[in-house]
């Protein structure tokens, strides 16, 4: 007799587990949205690359909602089979019990920290958040469990991100640079390599091709006065040097340039600051607070947002380097004015089309089907870089004024921001035919 106590303690506890029920606070995206600005932080910390930016966004994202879409099948799709070359990822063992907001978030991180420089930043991130109340009350025995569904759906995406061809095109030759007339060069103040010239190499998410939805090449280059490119150049030129107050506010809050250099006498250092595709995975956060989305919706935001983000910058880039064009910058300084600067610093890679006005495009596209048109929000993402908060009536008129940005900020010829929004908008559409179930 005296061993049933321990027996039936033995079976209470077992029960207990048995009956794990999952803490809301693990469901409420928190947890998701902290990841994603913490992914944030690292990437500006260790400068990446716009279009490098944009991958590392998409393959964690993917791999939280695989996992926690097992909460939700029936209004959820897994991305696998629509995604280039993505199979099913391992299913939960549903003998254990297992959180799948832990889970989830594992997978998220995993993947995360195998994409960045800075390993000790983002275990150190891990580690914090595993002190939070709600995941340090989940049972020990469970949370194992969920850590190795996690891991197993991280191990899945690691497989599938590594035949994305980015490691081979590590090792690729540097951009060639000619003297021939209108082709790109590098730009004060660093003369940096072009970035990133066979991006457009790079396994899409979702384009058939890099160049499916490129506008054609740019106005032909000439330094005729009268003719039409040469318009483009003293466009430019003009509106940098005419520009208002509220035009060097928006150029300044679209800058997203991880590139800006700062020259002092013989010394040169950079101003690190978020890239492109980082503001408007800021505002994917800020609509899916706004609306109290749980994590799986929020992680549905995100991923669908990074992957035509990365989408957008493949396509971009295939143009950038094929079009080869020159940048306002150099034309103005060998033609018109050789003390000229544009408000923003240019970045280092070719004119054509504009990076900001086919992601920004893209995304917003993405973002009025999940969320709707006409959704007010206020964008405070660069807040931390010293820039005021501005408001917006839509998606769309964010990504309007992203656009247009380029030309106050004097480093795109119009037609380069056109081309670009026109290019974005059928990469977006494209990607919320595919993708998004109705």
């Amino acid at each position: 007799m005296r061993y049933i106590p321990f027996l039936f303690i033995f079976f209470f506890l077992s029960c207990k587990q048995e009956n794990y029920v999952e803490s809301p606070k693990l469901l409420d995206g928190k947890i998701f949205h902290a990841s994603v600005k913490n992914l944030t932080d690292v990437m500006i910390h260790d400068i990446f690359s716009p279009p490098q930016a944009g991958r590392n966004y998409a393959y964690p994202a993917i791999a939280a909602y695989e996992v926690l879409r097992f909460t939700d099948q029936e209004n959820y799709k897994s991305f696998a089979g629509r995604l280039h070359e993505l199979t099913a990822v391992p299913s939960p063992d549903t003998s254990q019990n297992i959180s799948y907001g832990i889970a989830a978030f594992e997978a998220y991180n995993l993947l995360a920290k195998a994409l960045i420089f800075s390993e000790d930043k983002m275990e150190a991130f891990i580690d914090e958040m595993y002190l939070r109340k709600e995941l340090a009350d989940v049972p020990k025995q469970v949370r194992e469990s969920s850590k190795n569904f996690g891991t197993a759906v991280a191990k899945h995406i690691l497989q599938w991100l590594e035949k994305d061809n980015y490691n081979q095109t590590r090792s690729f030759p540097k951009f060639a640079v000619t003297d021939e007339p209108g082709r790109w060069k590098p730009t004060p103040p660093a003369y940096m390599d072009g970035i990133e010239p066979h991006w457009n190499k790079i396994r899409p998410f979702i384009l058939d091709a890099a160049n499916q939805f490129n506008q054609g090449p740019p106005t032909e280059y000439s330094t005729q006065k009268n003719s039409k490119f040469f318009q483009e150049v003293l466009e430019v030129y003009e509106t940098v040097n005419k520009a208002q107050a509220e035009e060097k506010e928006i150029a300044a809050f679209w800058d997203c340039n991880p590139f800006v250099m700062n020259i002092a006498g013989h010394f040169m250092h950079a101003t690190k600051k978020i890239t492109p595709g980082g503001h408007w995975m800021g505002i994917t956060g800020i609509a899916c607070k706004k609306e109290n989305a749980n994590a799986l919706r929020s992680l549905e935001a995100y991923a669908l947002t990074a992957i035509g983000i990365s989408d957008g910058f493949i396509s971009c880039w295939d143009e950038k380097y094929n079009s080869n064009l020159v940048r306002p910058e150099s034309i103005i300084n060998e033609e018109l004015d050789e003390e000229w600067i544009p408000l923003l610093q240019t970045p280092p890679f070719p004119e054509h089309t504009s990076g900001h006005s086919v992601i920004s495009t893209a995304a917003a596209t993405i973002l009025t089907a999940l969320f709707g048109d006409n959704f007010a929000y206020v964008d405070d993402v660069e807040l931390e870089f010293g820039l005021p908060q501005r408001s917006f009536n839509s998606f769309n008129e964010a990504a309007a004024e992203a656009a247009i940005s380029r030309l106050y900020g004097g480093i795109h010829y119009r037609p380069a921001i056109e081309d670009g929004v026109v290019q974005g908008r059928k990469l977006g559409e494209y990607v919320v035919e595919k993708l998004i179930s109705p």
